[in-house]
């Protein structure tokens, strides 16, 4: 079978592997589409926020079809349609153990959930970044029409957030530098979008909140510099969330104001015991963030697809497809 390897740093690879074999508690599914993931860029750089090793196999934003299960596996038939968590208990699916970008590819039931009559595979394979979003906004508390939330960041679970929060009722200011992504912020609910590498930025943040400063800050676009700038927009007693990933860089910031705004400040890693909820709500909303895929590639194209996904600046969410099984 066809597999994407990340062999070393810098290393990647469209390897032919034997088709795995699954044990009596495990799941043999095929893949239908996967998103290549920033957090695929540092693993692949030789950094992530966990111990890892190479080779392994990506992939942890993807939807498949069961082909086998084993003899102990209940619950799962052969031709439903799944997707997978991607933290499962100390290891990260994709990054500490192989994931699925791969024809074929093994899981565990606890890992699965079906994939609802409502959602493609498209979506489907959105469902990670979209339930971390989900996520972050579950962590802020209550978010309603009565909020003013900014959004620092228009990558994939920047936009979810954008989405949820509009779906959820608040006002929502998206903070991207990048005109590119702006449109698309206001296609999946942004109000207002602006860049925050501008000067005047929290001027106009304030502007538009008639002095008072943000209600609920969303970080998701793991830059040092905005994680700073969270403290500089939020108003008094805002919630403030940390959502995107940055490993070892810093930048200077203001902490005085997480006292003096008495700011109720956490992180959030993955999306842990919300996959269910999440589904349901993309399912009754009717909430799609398949504009966000800009690229697909089939999986013998993989490579390719690596490089697209690196244009950050022409691509927001890239895919990579598959008919196997």
């Amino acid at each position: 079978m066809k597999a994407v390897q990340f062999r070393g740093i810098g290393d990647l690879a469209l390897a032919d592997l034997n088709r795995p074999r699954i044990t009596a508690d495990e799941v043999l599914v095929a893949l239908r589409s996967v998103g290549i993931c920033h957090s695929d860029f540092e693993l692949l750089d030789g950094r992530y926020i966990i111990p890892f090793r190479y080779p392994l196999i990506p992939g942890h934003e993807w939807s498949g079809a069961v082909v086998e299960v084993g003899a102990d596996v209940t619950g799962y038939k052969a031709g439903d349609r799944v997707l997978g968590e991607c933290v499962i208990g100390e290891d990260h699916f994709g990054f500490s153990i192989s994931g699925a970008a791969a024809e074929y590819f093994v899981a565990r039931p606890e890992w699965l959930h079906r994939v609802p009559d409502e959602l493609t595979d498209t979506q489907a394979a959105l469902v990670e970044p979209m339930s971390c979003a989900y996520f972050a906004l579950m962590q802020a508390g209550n978010v309603n029409g009565s909020d003013t939330a900014v959004v620092f960041g228009a990558g994939p679970i920047g936009l979810g957030c954008v989405a949820v929060a509009a779906t959820l009722g608040a006002r929502v200011i998206c903070a991207e530098p990048n005109p590119a992504r702006g449109p698309l912020a206001a296609i999946v609910g942004a109000d207002v979008v602006l860049d925050p590498t501008a000067e005047g930025f929290t001027d106009r943040v304030l502007e538009l909140t008639s002095g008072r400063g943000a209600d609920v800050v969303l970080e998701a676009s793991g830059q040092p510099a905005a994680m700073a700038a969270t403290l500089e927009v939020a108003g008094h007693d805002a919630r403030v969330v940390n959502i995107g990933i940055d490993v070892g860089r810093s930048a200077p910031a203001r902490l005085g104001l997480i006292q003096s705004k008495q700011l109720r400040i956490r992180g959030t890693i993955g999306s842990p015991g919300v996959w269910p909820a999440t589904l349901r709500f993309l399912a009754r909303t009717g909430l799609d963030l398949s504009t966000m895929v800009t690229r697909r590639f089939p999986l013998a194209e993989a490579p390719a697809a690596y490089a697209a996904a690196r244009q950050t600046g022409e691509n927001i969410k890239v895919h990579i497809e598959s008919a196997a099984g």
